[in-house]
């Protein structure tokens, strides 16, 4: 019936294991929020300091980049397994936009 509810107990060493995998998945998403407000940081000293656009507009667009990527990758959960999906769907459309950007600057230069 739908109301059965089928309630699995796990041993001690899986309730440490899960434990210690999540302790370890929070270090990770807490390290990778410090490396992006670093890198924000980086990004809005170097706006500040009156560099060359030459040298800001690359370095902000690099850094959102990692960031994009770190994003999906630890907060988005695609680290996990099961995710193939979601990651093919991803990288084409990163594909797919990546190429109609080539195509337009193409246009626009030519």
């Amino acid at each position: 019936m739908s109301h059965d509810v089928h309630v699995e107990a796990r041993n001690e060493a899986e309730y440490q294991h899960s434990r210690r995998k999540a302790g370890q998945a929070m270090r990770n998403q807490v390290t990778v929020f410090a490396v992006m407000i670093f890198l924000t940081f980086i990004a809005f000293a170097a706006v500040q300091a009156g560099f060359s656009a030459y040298l800001v507009v690359p370095l902000v667009l690099l850094f959102a980049g990692v960031q994009v990527g770190l994003q999906l990758y630890y907060f988005m959960h695609l680290s996990e397994k099961g995710t193939g999906i979601m990651q093919f769907f991803i990288y084409s459309g990163a594909l797919v936009a990546f190429t109609m950007v080539l195509g337009f600057v193409t246009i626009v230069w030519i």
